[in-house]
């Protein structure tokens, strides 16, 4: 039902923004076969399968690919599908024999989606990296945080997922609506830098017109405004304020209490610590329930500060449907939603080579084939 299905995509497994970029594209329908270590587990932070949410939706082969007869299996694969997405540092699958020229002379249509922190080439390229520092380069890093305070990373979602998997999903999906066109394949290079600064243009255009200055806290979307920041309820929760146009602005006057009062205007920014005090003083006079009743759904944007044990509960995540939960476990439902061809969850996370003989059947293996593979130690048994 998906507006990929029909597509089909092999996965070389690595670790964040490669299997983010997997989840993606099976979600939207594509059959996405993802090529596990048969020796181990495979990269990534160790925990239960179950909960190894970015490897849903789609069916694990494990293959040995230090042997020839599992490179040739791959290769086979590569007949067969529409793209193939890797994360490993560059000229590692040219090395192994599954690089792009290998991939391409089997299968010219093919998208070859690559994935790295600082791209294929450059005087960092094959130096060693992860989050953190792919959004310190790119100038992400030093903007987030308070004043006066060290820089904050925001978990891994600006590299590996904002500037890595979707940049990644979004290089395919246009690479394959190329390939309709022209009937050829190329290379998607995709680096979590590049996708990093990408996120950041807003910013750097801000920056160069002269509002928004390199001290962190002090600008419009850093905490520096008191109208764009959170605060501490009477309970020791949180809310979030985000009133930057002056008409919600005044709604937030309003509904605070505040208007009517003399105040600064809401643009001097010479006001904004005291006027942040201010605030602070405010919303401590209520708990965090009382603030929603007052400003939830109105044109202050404000929202409350949910845990993740709170936010699968909140009502308008569960009328939207935002979470749902499969054998157990909460996650993200699919994002975005389509119309006419809506999203799913194919099947839960597999576990390393838990489809390996089914697969590579339905992918066009005799009997025979999967024998000389098992022979030869190049597929790992099925879990």
């Amino acid at each position: 039902m998906g507006v990929l299905s029909g597509y089909r995509v092999i996965e070389l497994a690595g670790i964040g923004p490669g299997p983010m970029c997997a989840m993606l594209l099976s979600d939207m329908g594509a059959d996405v076969l993802r090529i596990d270590r048969a020796a181990d587990a495979g990269p990534g932070i160790a925990m239960d399968a179950k909960y190894s949410l970015l490897n849903r939706g789609r069916r694990s082969v494990a293959l040995d690919l230090k042997r020839p007869e599992a490179i040739e299996a791959v290769l086979r694969l590569v007949e067969k599908a529409d793209a193939l997405i890797e994360g490993f540092r560059p000229g590692v699958t040219e090395r192994l024999g599954l690089g792009p020229d290998h991939c391409l002379a089997r299968n010219p249509r093919l998208i070859y989606g690559r994935m790295t922190g600082w791209g294929q080439e450059g005087p960092l390229a094959h130096a060693s990296g992860h989050d953190i520092n792919y959004i310190a380069l790119s100038g992400a890093l030093h903007s987030i945080g308070r004043k006066g305070e060290a820089p904050v990373p925001p978990l891994n979602l600006v590299g590996d997922f904002g500037g890595g998997a979707l940049y990644l999903a979004l290089g395919v999906v246009a690479g394959l609506l190329e390939a309709q066109k022209s009937g050829q394949g190329q290379v998607v290079d995709a680096a979590m830098v590049d996708g990093a600064a990408s996120l950041m243009t807003l910013i750097y255009g801000m920056h160069g017109s002269g509002i928004w200055n390199n001290e962190r806290g002090d600008n419009i979307l850093d905490t520096g405004a008191h109208y764009y920041d959170v605060y501490e309820t009477r309970d020791g929760k949180y809310v979030s304020i985000g009133a930057i146009e002056a008409k919600f602005y005044e709604e937030l006057l309003r509904l605070s209490g505040l208007k009517g009062e003399e105040l600064p205007h809401q643009q001097d920014r010479n006001s904004w610590p005291a006027m942040k005090q201010r605030l602070k003083t405010l919303f401590r006079t209520k708990t965090r329930d009382e603030w929603c009743k007052i400003m939830e759904g109105s044109d202050v944007c404000f929202a409350p500060v949910l845990s993740m044990d709170e936010a699968p509960r909140h009502p308008h995540n569960l009328h939207r449907g935002t979470f749902v939960e499969q054998r157990g476990v909460t996650q993200p439902g699919p994002a975005p939603r389509f119309s006419r061809t809506p999203s799913a969850i194919q099947r839960p996370p597999a576990t390393a080579g838990e489809h390996t003989e089914e697969a590579l059947r339905d992918w066009g293996f005799a009997d025979a084939d999967l024998e000389r593979l098992r022979k030869c130690g190049a597929i790992g048994k099925s879990a």
